[in-house]
């Protein structure tokens, strides 16, 4: 692959540039043109497939609003409230009868299940979806409209004005991903509840965890107990580490359900090993355990193919994880397998696909596994640095569905520039405008938008060791990529979202979130 050689050079180094504790606005917004006064009928991320303002007409939040839903809506309607109430102080009670703000599932939306419709008037904000998930979308647009302080916390003086008119929306990719991996850098239950939230405010569906890798092994494993207590017991930099009990996983599975987001767990194989082949010794061709691993580089690590115990270990990994993962896919790796044979690889990608179907889950693997001619539903994860690999029209050919994640364009982990205390640069620089300025339709040769079954923003941990240093490289680029993945095409364009960026500037500060104020955006404020 044309990216992979530059890859693990330049992660040898990286953990050099981590500077301290990281605070919000590192950058001088310098360049950046003024921001310009607009309604928040104006400034929605993602950009709405459809707007009508009504200049005319303004719904204002108050003491006596009550929300109503029930059946399928009411826990929707929960999450709202759950929302407005602490910064307004208001008790907004959900009643199944009366509410100034309804929302309501109906069979007539015509949007698909994530698309609503949501109209405001002066007396009532009316919300409707074919679906709980198509009114939560339309809940995240609903907060958006209100002034940034809706997002505090702590109790707010308002006021509260939404503003009149109407929305028609739905996503133009079904799959809207964030990545997060915990297995460089280990991140608690809690601090990914909070990736969960605030990646769902700009309608991300799906969250990749990348579970295991030479630095850590993150999932309880019944059948194999060592590879959680071992494996895990570490981290880049020789932290203590950590990991899920399954206990663990099912809480982070259930609040992101409750968040409509369904959870891609990933088990790396079979490079990216270390950690399972430190826990157990007969998992190594040699039989002889190798000592955890707290570096970066990557590349030289390999499960042994021709051990029969290799694919019981792979197949009880399997078997475990589906039981406890109620979505469709299983990401099984397969990047950077240096250390594997050709003909290893594909014998190995071979025996272990079947195991994925055999237990109900669709697999999910980077582009390399391609190799191995994965069929029908198996979904192709595109990382390379270029718009051109020869895999990709193949596995198009057989069917395969594409995510796209170009490196050089989506992952979250590369620095912003030079002077970044934080991230990696093997793909490039990735300003806010480079995470913006391509669309995931077109951007692969051989692969038309319908192959295209999504797009998603990967976040590796290497220099990231909390939930400050996440949101730091997450903010404001994981918004971008968030509307190339929803917005329609024809609704993208870079001094729109620039401008419309810059106002949720204060919304993630009263959120409490960290970010880094790009000076390619006027910054409000």
């Amino acid at each position: 692959m044309t990216s992979r050689p530059t890859r693990p050079a330049v992660r040898r180094a990286a953990l050099a540039v981590v500077a301290g504790a990281l605070v919000a606005g590192t950058a001088v917004p310098a360049t950046a043109a003024p921001a310009v006064e607009t309604s928040a009928m104006d400034n929605l991320i993602p950009a709405p497939e459809t707007v009508r303002p009504d200049p005319a007409t303004t719904f204002e939040l108050s003491e006596r609003t009550s929300i109503r839903a029930s059946g399928e809506a009411a826990e929707v309607g929960e999450y709202l409230a759950g929302i407005l109430r602490p910064s307004t102080g208001f008790p907004l009670p959900v009643d199944d009868d009366a509410g100034d703000i309804a929302l309501a599932v109906t069979d007539d939306a015509g949007l698909g299940p994530a698309g609503y419709r949501l109209q405001v008037t002066g007396e009532t904000v009316d919300l409707r979806a074919a679906s709980a998930e198509g009114l939560f979308n339309g809940v995240q647009t609903l907060r958006q409209l209100l002034p940034a302080a809706i997002e505090s916390r702590t109790e707010q003086p308002g006021p509260w004005p939404v503003p009149g008119g109407e929305i028609v929306d739905r996503p133009r990719f079904e799959h809207r991903a964030a990545m997060l991996d915990v297995a460089r850098h280990f991140f608690t239950v809690d601090q990914v509840k909070r990736y969960v939230d605030q990646i769902a405010r700009y309608k991300i569906n799906r969250l990749h965890l990348h579970l295991t890798d030479d630095q850590g092994w993150r999932i309880e494993i019944d059948s194999w107990p060592k590879l959680a207590e071992h494996g895990g017991s570490t981290e880049v930099g020789g932290g203590p580490g950590g990991h899920y009990t399954k206990q663990d996983y099912a809480e982070i599975v259930e609040y992101a359900a409750s968040r409509h987001i369904v959870v891609i767990p990933e088990i790396d194989m079979p490079g990216h090993t270390n950690a399972a082949l430190a826990s157990y010794a007969e998992l190594n061709c040699d039989g002889v355990a190798p000592p955890l691993y707290t570096g970066i580089e990557v590349g030289f690590s390999s499960l042994c193919v021709d051990k029969e115990v290799t694919y019981q270990f792979v197949e009880d990994v399997i078997r475990e994880l589906a039981e406890i993962t109620p979505g469709p896919y299983l990401h099984i790796g397969g990047d950077e397998a240096d250390a594997t044979s050709e003909e290893d690889y594909q014998k190995f990608v071979s025996r272990v696909l079947p195991m994925v179907e055999k237990y109900g889950k669709t697999a999910v693997g980077w582009h390399e596994y391609a190799k191995a001619a994965p069929q029908g539903d198996a979904v192709v994860q595109y990382w390379g640095t270029t718009d051109a690999d020869p895999l990709l029209p193949e596995a198009v050919a057989r069917g395969n569905k594409i995510l796209v994640s170009p490196a050089n364009k989506s992952y979250l982990d590369m620095k912003y520039d030079e002077n970044t205390p934080l991230g990696l640069q093997w793909a490039g620089f990735i300003e806010v405008a480079d995470a913006y300025g391509w669309d995931p339709g077109s951007y692969l040769q051989g692969v038309p938008e319908e192959a295209v079954l999504g797009v998603e923003a990967p976040l590796w941990s290497e220099t990231l060791e909390n939930s400050e240093h996440i949101e730091f490289m997450a903010f404001p680029r994981l918004p971008a990529i968030a509307e190339l993945a929803w917005s329609p095409k024809s609704a993208q364009n870079w001094d729109s979202f620039a401008r419309r960026l810059a106002t949720h500037g204060p919304r993630l500060e009263a959120s409490g979130t960290n970010y880094y104020k790009s000076p390619q955006i006027p910054w409000n404020g």
